[in-house]
């Protein structure tokens, strides 16, 4: 027998050679339990315990809450909570900057601010190079009937063309004779009507009252938008029978005229029309008298 079979017969009888482990009462040393093991088996033991250690705690962490508590773990919950709470702040920041310019455009409107038109420079400067005296303007006479029926036509609708498919004609908010008319160059951008005290204000047409409140200036004003970006103001009322969000008809009762704020002098409505942040003179679209 060699010294490599007769230590690989040493090595097995060690792992097969019989202990016992005795549990014994430490004061009377009467025993309680007693166990008969050998080295393989308590390696088995602990093999299989450790891998049954193991597996546990895998299953715990990938399959219940308490991975989350393991630092620097994220869980499928909390990312797609961040990601929508990203999505919202992106919204949110987007409302914010579309308040921001309607708030501005407010604004505009109460202070009077008027941004100059944008021109064409080309056009301009083409129109520049052309003599006029080259060019017959005199209208046909079917062009001047046409242009007399459009306009007559199109006198009191704020539509472009009055073959628009919409009659968007206005209803005076209020009807009596102009103590100061439109004029831009004083920046004087609506008309001022001669009014009794309490006397109804009405809306020029259906829309939704973006402002409804009080002013140093001019009072108790009330600002209406409608369709085709239009927009109506109405100035120095007595009181205001709409709030803000409310929506209102064509011809609706939205306030009562009266003298109020720094800049009025006397009973009267100061109405103004404004398209797509620009203002317009309110007597090419609407019959005051």
């Amino acid at each position: 027998m060699t010294k490599n079979t007769e230590h690989k017969k040493n090595f097995a009888q060690k792992l097969l050679h019989k202990y016992r482990l005795v549990i014994l009462n430490e004061d009377t040393f009467e025993e309680k339990v007693s166990f008969k093991l050998t080295r393989l088996n308590v390696f088995v033991v602990v093999t299989l315990s450790a891998i049954l250690l193991i597996a546990a705690t895998t299953v715990l962490i990938a399959f219940t809450g308490l991975r989350e508590y393991i630092p620097g773990y994220s869980s499928t919950e909390l990312q797609q909570r961040a990601v929508n709470l990203a999505y919202k702040s992106d919204s949110l920041q987007q409302v914010v900057e579309l308040n921001n310019q309607y708030l501005n455009s407010i604004k505009r409107v109460l202070s009077g601010d008027v941004k100059p038109a944008n021109f064409n420079k080309d056009s301009l400067l083409e129109s520049e190079r052309i003599n006029p005296e080259e060019i017959d303007l005199k209208p046909s006479k079917e062009d001047s009937l046409l242009r007399e029926r459009v306009v007559q036509e199109d006198k009191y609708n704020f539509l472009e063309t009055a073959t628009s498919r919409a009659n968007y004609a206005l209803f005076p908010p209020l009807k009596g004779p102009f103590s100061e008319p439109y004029n831009i160059k004083e920046k004087h951008f609506g008309v001022d009507i001669v009014a009794s005290n309490n006397a109804p204000v009405k809306a020029v047409a259906d829309g939704t009252v973006i402002f409804g409140g009080w002013t140093a200036e001019t009072g108790n004003v009330i600002i209406l938008e409608h369709s085709y970006g239009l927009t109506s103001v109405y100035k120095h009322n007595s009181s205001l029978t709409k709030e803000q969000g409310e929506r209102v008809l064509r011809g609706e009762v939205i306030a009562t005229a009266g003298s109020t704020g720094e800049f009025s002098t006397g009973p009267h409505l100061h109405f103004e029309l404004w398209s797509e942040g620009q203002p317009v003179n309110p007597t090419d679209f609407i019959d005051f008298e």
